[in-house]
């Protein structure tokens, strides 16, 4: 039996930037094929990695574009359709559509702090479009919580087929899965996957794969089948870096650990900075102990 489109190591791709911050829209064909030779099962173009806020839409849907056209076959796109107004996240959702991807990973309202009519309506608006949808529950950036009765409801209506859970709040996979069988959990950031995996995720929308990717990906098998005694120690080598996806400075941190691991990370644009020396320093001395214990 094949599996949702949805499950599985999805990366939540950066993109690579040239020095003047234009995109390098070959390097990040590039890299799409690298994540699906390392054994990952997708990609998530334009999340809050992927730098989305600060494109063109232009360069938003080229993204989407280079990413299904560089993807080999059984390699899905699910992207980012997140946006200030509900009907412009259905519009985002039609173009992955029309470009070839298989689902939409979706945040709640983010303009404003949304009440559950509010965030149900969002919802509904962006279902139009066809695609699954998973949604994306980060109330730290957005000041919206899905609750675990609130995406119930979500998925009851069949407006949403899982979640991308970012809470850290492990607990909670065990509270949605009662409320809500058949609602698919997702491992939403890196340094919870050993937790999620043994709870019952089905998927990862994950980070540091970005760099390596082979031991990412077989991590995220050992954790899914349960396997503590093989996942653990691999868990606790990695763990450091892990948590950098879940810092302020994701982003650049992730980026500088490509680089240093040979692949192109490069800048970000404003409003992100370049790391302070010591956060660069530290980040760099993690990823320096993960590489050299032949993690890839």
């Amino acid at each position: 039996m094949t599996a949702p489109v949805w499950h599985g190591v999805h990366v939540a791709t950066a993109l690579p930037f040239d020095d003047d911050l234009s995109v390098d829209y070959d390097a990040y064909a590039e890299h799409v094929r690298f994540l699906a030779e390392g054994g990952c099962h997708g990609v998530c173009p334009n999340g809050s990695l992927g730098e989305y806020q600060t494109l063109t839409d232009e360069e938003r849907a080229r993204v989407v574009r280079t990413a299904v056209e560089a993807a080999p076959d059984g390699f899905h796109v699910m992207p980012g359709v997140a946006a200030y107004g509900s009907a412009e996240s259905r519009r985002w959702a039609e173009q992955a559509a029309e470009a070839g991807a298989s689902s939409v990973l979706l945040l709640p309202p983010n303009a404003y702090r949304a009440d559950r009519r509010a965030v149900v309506a969002h919802y509904r608006e962006v279902a139009r479009a066809g695609l699954p949808v998973v949604a994306y529950n980060n109330p730290i950036d957005t000041k919206v919580d899905l609750t675990p009765p609130l995406l119930a409801e979500l998925h009851q209506e069949g407006l949403i087929v899982g979640v991308k859970e970012f809470t850290g709040d492990v607990r909670r996979a065990y509270e949605i899965t009662e409320l809500a069988p058949g609602l698919d959990v997702l491992v939403g950031s890196d340094d919870v996957l050993l937790e999620l995996g043994i709870a019952g995720a089905v998927g990862w929308i994950a980070g540091y794969p970005n760099m390596i990717p082979r031991a990412t990906v077989e991590l995220y098998h050992l954790a899914v089948a349960g396997d503590v005694a093989k996942a653990l120690p691999i868990y606790r080598d990695l763990h450091p870096l892990l948590r950098w996806d879940s810092k302020t400075e994701f982003v650049q941190s992730i980026k500088l650990s490509m680089d240093l691991a040979g692949r192109k990370g490069g800048p970000c644009r404003p409003p992100r900075l370049a790391l302070a020396p010591e956060v660069a320093a530290r980040i760099t001395r993690d990823t320096e102990a993960v590489l050299a214990k032949g993690y890839r």
